[in-house]
């Protein structure tokens, strides 16, 4: 096995260690051993990327069982340990007191092993097996803490959307196996166009769901809010990119010879995803769902970029197709890093206040240096801000989408122009949107009086948010260390891309440091002359037209989005209920009540909803009870059943 293999062993039996820990009382000693379970594991994940090397099994077309890592798998496992042991340090101090501590932590563990098990899997059986454990233990942990019918009802959106949609991974992995191509492209290029486009449809309709791609989205803003805040942090920030392990893992590795469509095909979804989920974000009123949306957006990103990798490949142009594969890779591990920091931030918010509706925030950064800072660093990384890492991935795949729009033939050129625009409109949205969660949450006047009482959270909640928060400005300051390596999981990667683009060399890496260093010295600057300068003036009142400054004046969160409402009115349909009260012929009061309803939910999810319903409620008058109905039915289907054999055999 080796010593490299022993210790993926040794992490993998720590963690359900943990697990085992947290069930039988000891729960935050389990969630310590949790931490050290996934150290050991990304510490081996690390050494295979590194390396190079595979680590146990290679792929096989059987349903064996058989567990490895290998450099693509390794990356992603160094991703999972670097999200999980932060978040864990999180739920040592934040699960003790919520509803099914010993539960939730124990299902925490086994959610660990379920991803890493889809990573290590190297048989179809086994994946299959922990791509099922990876939906269905989430779904169990989330019922145990909450049981309201609200949550009921997100549950089983998300369990039935998924396995729906799912069906898409086994479709595409049971071909493959079919004919012997799982780890062997050749095989299934001798099977003809046909089988190729099966495995590609399928395993795009089926990973697609679970990442949350527009339009199979739906089941993602219904669960991730509803979890408790470190599953919210693991689930967007690493089961939906498990997801995307999996697509990558068949359309990049085992289809072969991908066809130029699937490439358009991804830029399509990523430019939808990209932009409906930065929309759909910036009307939403709750925070950890407006945090939801943008995990489709951001899996919408990392779409662009895959798709611009399969066009290069298709143009001929091996170091462009690694660069933006690197791109979407870089773009995983950041929107993992940040996405789980700011659902780990959500919930410190949420425990100090009790509330994560944006008008009723307000004033917590003051209050919460250290989990507000470290929430505003993330809403900076989300929102591209340089120096930090959310820009460095986000501009590698700007760059890509570029030189797609100047190849050949012109209708890629456009297609990669139009996801140009669409990129630079979700990166303006996106600024957008957090400037309004930044300005409603963390500034201004407190709302509530909770939030003028909130404190900072026990120090393991604040530890993990911090670490989290410099993950966010290391690969920020020096991508360059890191994409070389990325470039090298490119399918077709060879040392001569390697060695073209070593060091900081990669096209606009390493302008970085020098950028954090130009943005360093200006702040500073900045800030030595507004000392130095500084004079204290009478404090005065803020001039409102003569009335009294009252929190009914405070800017809401349907006012910060209301221009971008109204020149998108057509597109976001957004309800509105106005009432108003009269008393004498004069105004008493009036009552405004407005959302913005997700439009896919209404044009199709809710009317395939309620056709399932009325489908139910004829096949459950079929249920009457009688037994001597039954035996009718059973007659009935006898003689339907000779009819057609009698059929059959006269023809």
């Amino acid at each position: 096995m080796g010593l490299l293999g022993a210790g993926a062993l040794a992490g993998a039996t720590t963690l359900g260690l943990g697990g085992l820990l947290s069930a039988c009382g000891r729960l935050r000693a389990g969630l310590v051993v949790q931490c050290a379970g996934m150290t050991l594991l990304g510490v081996a994940g690390v050494a295979v990327l590194t390396g190079g090397e595979v680590l146990g099994a290679a792929f096989r077309s059987t349903i064996a069982p058989a567990l490895g890592l290998d450099p693509l798998s390794g990356f992603f496992l160094a991703v999972l340990a670097l999200t999980a042991v932060p978040t864990l340090v999180f739920a040592r101090d934040y699960l003790p007191s919520s509803p099914g501590a010993r539960a939730v932590g124990a299902l925490t563990a086994a959610f660990l092993l379920a991803l890493v098990g889809v990573l290590a899997a190297r048989d179809l059986t086994s994946f299959l097996a922990f791509w099922e454990l990876m939906t269905l233990v989430p779904a169990a942990a989330i019922l145990v803490a909450r049981r309201d019918r609200a949550v009921r009802s997100a549950i089983y959106a998300y369990l039935a959307i998924t396995h729906l949609g799912g069906a898409g991974v086994w479709i595409a992995l049971l071909t493959l196996a079919h004919h012997g191509a799982i780890g062997n492209p050749a095989a299934l290029a001798t099977a003809g166009t046909g089988a190729q486009t099966l495995v590609a449809l399928g395993a795009l309709v089926g990973f697609g769901t679970k990442a949350g791609f527009i339009p199979l989205h739906a089941w993602l803003p219904r669960a991730h809010p509803v979890a408790p805040a470190h599953l919210s942090a693991l689930m967007s920030g690493m089961m939906i990119k498990i997801a995307l392990y999996g697509l990558i893992r068949v359309e990049f590795q085992w289809l072969g010879a991908t066809p130029r469509w699937l490439g358009l095909a991804l830029l399509a979804v990523g430019l939808v995803s990209s932009l409906g989920g930065v929309l759909w974000a910036l009307v939403q009123h709750d925070l950890k769902r407006l945090l939801a949306y943008h995990s489709i957006e951001n899996v919408g990103i990392i779409a662009l970029g895959l798709g611009a990798s399969l066009l290069f490949a298709d143009a001929g142009q091996p170091t462009w197709a690694a660069i933006a594969f690197a791109a979407a890779l870089l773009h995983v591990a950041n929107h993992a890093i940040f996405k789980a920091l700011l659902f780990l931030g959500a919930g410190a918010l949420e425990r100090a206040v009790g509330s994560l509706e944006l008008d009723h925030l307000g004033g917590l950064l003051r209050r919460m240096p250290w989990a507000g800072g470290a929430f505003l660093i993330g809403s900076m990384a989300i929102a591209g801000l340089p120096p930090l890492n959310g820009f460095a991935s986000e501009w590698l795949i700007l760059q890509s989408l570029l030189h797609v729009a100047f190849y050949r033939p012109l209708g890629v050129a456009l297609a990669g122009a139009v996801a140009l625009a669409g990129l630079a409109a979700t990166a303006a949205l996106a600024l957008l949107c957090f400037a309004k969660v930044v300005g409603l949450v963390l500034l201004g006047s407190p709302r509530r009086a909770e939030c003028a009482a909130a404190v900072d959270p026990p120090l393991g909640m604040r530890a993990g948010m911090v670490a989290l928060a410099v993950l966010c400005v290391v690969l920020g300051l020096v991508p360059g260390l890191v994409v070389p390596t990325l470039t090298g999981l490119a399918p077709g990667a060879h040392g001569a891309v390697l060695a073209l683009h070593a060091g900081l060399s990669i096209p606009g890496t390493g302008s970085f440091p020098a950028l954090a260093l130009a943005l360093a010295l200006t702040t500073l600057t900045a800030v030595l002359v507004r000392v130095r300068g500084r004079r204290r003036a009478a404090p005065t009142p803020t001039w409102v037209c003569g009335q009294p400054v009252v929190a009914a004046l405070d800017w809401t969160s349907a006012a910060f989005v209301k221009p971008l409402r109204l020149v998108l009115e057509t597109l976001l349909r957004p309800r509105r209920a106005v009432e108003v009260e009269r008393s004498g012929g004069m105004v008493q009061s009036i009552t405004y009540a407005g959302h913005v309803p997700s439009l896919l939910d209404t044009s199709m999810y809710e009317p395939t909803i309620r056709a399932g319903l009325r489908a139910a409620s004829v096949a459950r008058r079929l249920q009457s009870g009688s037994v001597r109905t039954y035996a009718a039915y059973l007659l009935g289907l006898v003689i339907g059943l000779l009819v057609i054999v009698h059929t059959g055999v006269l023809g």
